[in-house]
């Protein structure tokens, strides 16, 4: 999943979300340099990802794009899932996303110095060019696949992925909708158990 869905995943805590979004970042065991809370956000952003990768409505989705563009189907799906999320974000929760949006915001800017050097130089651009919410229209997705694409050198022509989009909405909307109520719950029990774990 892309980060629109990784933050909504987390739940109300701030350090386990910021966690989950910078997971990426942090490569096998370093995760265990953070405090206990941004532990279990790393650590269930990488649960989320196996159980996505394996999930049957996630590989019929990635089935459609894989001719095109090979191993890049998964990273695409993930964007065009959080263009479904952005797009029925009030199925999902009774915060509008705007808000939601610049609640997440305030918390990265609070907790700025304990994100990854990375994370530090994307999240100014992130912010300035709202990329959360530009993920609930289709412009919005072409930006972010544009900018995928140039991080290949234009070998994954990522950038093309927009008609696969629109020619097959609504069957990627179906795959999204099947999966993502399988994973809120899985995710929830994961994220429950990590707590557990780390006795917060």
């Amino acid at each position: 999943m892309n980060f629109l869905a990784h933050i909504y995943l987390s739940g109300e805590n701030e350090l386990i979300t910021i966690g989950n979004f910078f997971a990426d970042g942090i490569r096998g065991k370093k995760y265990k340099q953070y405090p206990s809370e941004i532990q279990v956000g790393i650590k269930l952003h990488r649960e989320i990802d196996t159980f996505t990768d394996a999930h049957p409505f996630f590989r019929q989705s990635t089935k459609r794009l894989h001719k095109a563009y090979s191993h890049y189907s998964g990273v695409i799906v993930d964007i065009f899932y959080d263009h479904y999320l952005a797009k029925n974000w009030n199925d999902y929760s009774n915060i509008p996303l705007e808000e939601y949006i610049q609640n997440f915001y305030k918390t990265l800017n609070e907790n700025f110095e304990i994100l990854p050097e990375r994370f530090k130089k994307l999240t100014p651009f992130m912010i300035e060019d709202n990329w959360l919410l530009s993920y609930a229209t289709i412009e919005g997705i072409q930006k972010v696949l544009n900018g995928m694409n140039r991080r290949t050198n234009g070998l994954s022509k990522m950038n093309e992925a927009t008609k696969e989009l629109v020619a097959n909405y609504e069957d990627f909307e179906n795959d999204f909708k099947n999966f993502f109520k399988e994973l809120i719950v899985a995710s929830e029990i994961k994220r429950k158990a990590l707590v557990k774990d780390h006795k917060l």
